[in-house]
């Protein structure tokens, strides 16, 4: 006959697997201001060779390639083809205020 575990042991074991979710919510936070950084330098050299804000094609191949990567990640494509135009509008946003902001000086 097995015994089921404790609420102490259930109470340690949900601790560690927030724990380990805490963790991956700081490696995600760090990489996306790592990523906002690289945008960053993206729009200020687009605004200096006036260049357009949005790119669609490059968008619609980070689309399909973040995409492929969710498929074999086993993670919901449509969730990471959402997540990732939530960022991709973002950062035509920061391009488009940078762009802005060049232009007044």
């Amino acid at each position: 006959m097995s015994s089921s575990p404790s609420s102490t042991e259930v109470l340690e074991q949900l601790q560690n697997l927030r724990q380990s979710i805490d963790n991956i919510d700081n490696a995600l936070i760090h990489i996306l201001a790592e990523r906002f950084r690289l945008t960053q330098t993206v729009g200020e050299l687009k605004a200096a060779y006036h260049l357009p804000a949005a790119d669609p094609q490059r968008e619609s191949q980070q689309i399909a390639r973040l995409r492929e990567m969710a498929q074999s990640a086993r993670l919901n494509p449509d969730f990471a083809e959402k997540f990732l135009n939530f960022i991709i509008k973002e950062v035509i946003q920061h391009h488009k205020a940078i762009a802005e902001q060049q232009d007044k000086n």
